[in-house]
Order: structure tokens, then sequence, then C-alpha cells
């Protein structure tokens, strides 16, 4: 065996005086990080296979645990940081390409965090939400650029098909496979209690699950797995994945590992098998391609879905959504480069798109400037954090939110980065049966609903600071925004003046 380079990430620091040895630790992580020597009656800990996911510590009857950060460190050196090191010698070892999940972890600017709200004071006073109403509710869809009437004077009221959401936020597109079935089952209770939408992603939809479709978007991704006549009937959307933030350019890939009994049903693919999506659509190389596969989709559905279009955010994102929007796609849906992944090459995920807050100012300008807007509806996702976050996207032009990372953090994910290995000690992104039972799903789709509660009281909250009681007043209103420590080319792109001014 030769020589290992690297030292463990993460220490396992065991607390002897307050261990009972329960065994508890030992149960439950299926890293196999902790065992029992009967010999010396004594717990030991391989730090070596510690991921840092917190279920030790979390559930150690006597706080007996924590684990921290090695502090064995390599020589200084500005150009050759630790983590780029370490990804050198693992890449030595294996000769393999580098496998993350989650979202970009690196301190790249955070726009969300250099953009203030403002806020009414006298001439334009605040509305108190506790006393009066306020309307979150969001209709997405095509919306016709002018009022028409009837011959008898009557206005024409009738609509292309339209998701009506009771606030605007939605659950990002995460496969059955990659997600657990409790997850997925997580996802769609909360969804249907809270009047918003989940997104199978591209795993097909489980046959339990049809009963949620109202709540639902299914998905046609490259690969079209799972996909079939009732699945795109069962959906209230039907969404065409083209792009995703976490890895824009390139395909999927879920691992073998994970294809497993309903998984391989799911997706009518053989148990074992990797489940490859290809990086383009077999069909689609032109707008005009799209376009095709679009009202292919609107046949089959009857025209009485609307049809959305994900896009990962790159550089020509504006000219992308300009030629999406002339597809007949009702909704554009773009993810940034810190959206999360369950599995991507981490040269990927770290270097390539741009940030969905720049993407999103931008495409909703072009738009509005070729006098498109109303032919869409914007959806954006990628690093939605907070209530705070989905109103400044709102301002910025979006209709409404994706979110994922922080829909699985409230169901116990600790951002382990690890789901690629199908080993989830919350039983979140794993099949694994012994580890997906650990996340029921009635606790699951309560802690969604209670997060998406308060995220509405905060939405409700912050348009009354600013005296606005509509979503629809708010959409697109960047005067209500000002940045902080941004450039003047920043600002630019933003559409929004600094603070002060």
């Amino acid at each position: 065996m030769g020589i290992e380079f690297l030292y463990p990430e993460f220490e396992v620091v065991r607390n002897d005086a307050r261990c009972i040895r329960c065994r508890v630790c030992e149960r439950q992580c299926a890293n196999e990080v902790h065992t029992y020597d009967e010999e010396g009656h004594v717990i030991l800990s391989d730090d070596a296979k510690c991921v840092n996911c917190q279920r030790c510590v979390s559930l150690c009857p006597t706080r007996a645990l924590k684990i921290v950060k090695s502090d064995c460190t390599f020589r200084e050196n500005a150009n050759w940081q630790p983590d780029t090191i370490r990804e050198i010698y693992k890449q030595a070892n294996s000769g393999g390409v580098l496998l993350s999940s989650m979202g970009n972890p690196k301190p790249l600017p955070v726009y969300w965090d250099k953009i203030l709200i403002n806020a009414s004071q006298v001439t334009n006073p605040s509305i108190d939400p506790l006393r009066e109403p306020m309307e979150t509710r969001v209709f997405l869809g095509k919306k016709p650029g002018v009022m028409e009437r009837d011959e008898n004077g009557n206005l024409k009221t009738e609509l292309p098909p339209q998701l009506e959401l009771s606030m605007p936020v939605m659950f990002s597109a995460m496969s059955y496979g990659s997600i657990s079935y409790n997850a997925h089952a997580s996802l769609a209770r909360a969804s249907k209690e809270l009047g918003i939408y989940y997104n199978t992603g591209e795993g097909g939809l489980h046959e339990d699950f049809y009963v949620y479709g109202p709540n639902t978007i299914v998905q046609v991704a490259s690969g079209r797995f799972g996909v079939h006549k009732e699945y795109l009937e069962a959906g209230a959307a039907v969404e065409i994945k083209m792009g995703q933030g976490a890895k824009p350019g390139i395909g999927g890939h879920l691992p073998g590992t994970k294809i497993v009994g309903d998984v391989s049903r799911t997706r009518m693919i053989p148990e074992g098998s990797d489940a490859i999506s290809p990086a383009p659509h077999h069909d689609i190389y032109s707008i005009e391609d799209l376009r095709q596969l679009v009202y292919s989709l609107k046949e089959a559905t009857e025209y009485k879905k609307p049809i959305i279009v994900k896009v990962a955010a790159v550089h020509n994102i504006a000219a992308i959504a300009s030629g999406v929007a002339r597809s007949g796609a009702d909704i554009i849906a773009i993810d940034g480069f810190r959206g999360g992944t369950g599995a991507a090459p981490t040269r990927i995920r770290d270097n390539v798109g741009i940030p969905i807050e720049l993407a999103l100012a931008v495409v909703d300008k072009r738009l509005r400037d070729e006098g498109i807007r109303n032919n869409v509806s914007l959806v954006v996702g990628g690093s939605i954090r907070s209530a705070a976050d989905v109103v400044k996207a709102v301002a910025l032009g979006a209709d409404a939110c994706y979110i994922a990372t922080a829909a699985v953090l409230a169901l116990g994910c600790h951002l382990c980065r690890t789901c690629q290995t199908g080993k989830c000690n919350w039983g979140i992104a794993t099949q694994r049966p012994e580890l997906v039972k650990r996340l029921n799903p009635d606790i699951g789709s309560e802690r969604l609903v209670n997060l998406m509660t308060a995220w509405n009281h905060e939405i409700k909250e912050l348009m009354g600071g600013m005296g606005i009681n509509s979503i629809e007043a708010l959409r697109g209103n960047r005067l209500m925004l000002r940045g902080v420590g941004l450039t003047e080319k920043e600002l630019e792109i933003l559409g929004i003046s600094h603070a002060g001014e």
C-alpha cells in the first residue's frame, strides 16, 4: 500500500467521562466511523471515515461527542490552498473525476447579501400585515399584454393554463433515486397542505404520489426516465430540463447503487444500471427544436398544463431566455451556479455558471425591452436561503422562487456534502431501507410546512415595511432595492442604485 498523504479532515472528540458506552453512535453511523471494543470496553473512532454529518453528535444521550475540523495543516501557500492540494492527492490516488454534492461552497460573491430593501416612512406609510390584507398569491403562466373585450363589451377573462401558488415559493427538482421515498413524501404532503408545488426531478413519479398530482410538476429531462402518458397527465405542469445550475452544459448521473427496487421500476431502467442523462436532449439542437418539444407536450396534455423550460444561469442567459420565451413555453425556470445537486463533477460545480441574481436581472430586463415579459413567468433558484432572498428576487423581476437545499435542511440535512455516496445518515439522499426510515414523512412534512409558513409571514412583514400589499406590486420593483459594496458595473447589471442615492 502506498503512502496515505491525506490526514482526516475531521476528528471525533469523545468525552470518556460522559460516554456511557450505549453504542448509539455505532448503530447510527452509516459510514462505520464508530466501533465497540469488547475487550477494552471502549468505543473507537476511525476519523478518516467521518463526513461530519452530525448524526452521532445529535443522538448521543450524554453529549459525549463533538466533531471538530482537523488542525493538521499544510505549509501556508496563498496560491496552493489546502483544498486544492487534497484534490490533487485524491486524483493522483484514484485517477477519477472528483464528484461533489450540494452547492458551490467557494467564497464567491453572494449578491443577496449586498442588496438591501427599502422601507416606507411618512409620505408612503407602511402597512401592518396583521391588520390589513396582504396578497402573496402568485399565478404562473402566460398573461395577456392588454385588456380585451368581447362583442358585448365584457372583459375577456380567459387565461392560458396557470399555476396558482399561495406564496411565491415552490420546492425545486429532486429526483426519486437521488432522494428517498420518505423525502419525496414529505415534499408532496407539504406542497398539498401549503397550496404550492413540488418538482419530481428527472426520476419519474412513484405511483404512490399520483394522488398529489395537482401539486406536482413533472419533469422531462434528456434521459426521459419514467416519462410516459400517465406521468405527463398526472402533474399540474410539465418542466423540460435543459440545464441545471450546479452542472451547466452536462447531463445527469445517478449511480447504479441507487437504482434499486421502486427506483428502478419508476425510472423504467434495470436495477443496478447507472442512470445517465446525456448532456443535450437527443432531439433539441435549436430553439426551433425546443419549440417542437414544447408543443408536443402541450398536445400530449391537451393544452391544459403550463410548460416550463428550465435552464442554467450562464453568460448569455438573456439571449437564451429570449429564445425560450418565443418557443411557446409558459414559464422559464433559471437555476443559478450555487444550486444544489445530488452529484456533480467538482470542477463543473465550482467553476461554471453565474450567480442567479445577475442572471435574473438581465433576463427580466431583456424580456421587458423586447416587449415579451408577459409571455412567460420567471422562476429562479440556486441558493434561495430565506424570505428576504425571495423578496429581493421578486423585486428583481422573478414571479416565484424554487428552493431545494433550504427544504432538505428543514428535513434534517447537515450539508455534509456526501449525497453521492448514498449513505445519508438523515434518510434524505439514500435508498438504503435502514437509513430511509430515519426520516419520518409526517415529521418531515410538518417541518416543511412550518418553514414555509414562517417565510410567508416574513414576506408579508417585508412587503408591509415597503408599503406594498401584493406580490404583483413588488414584482420588478427595483426602486425598492439598494446595493452596498457593489461596483458601478454590478449595480448597472442589477438595475439598482447604491445605498444613499
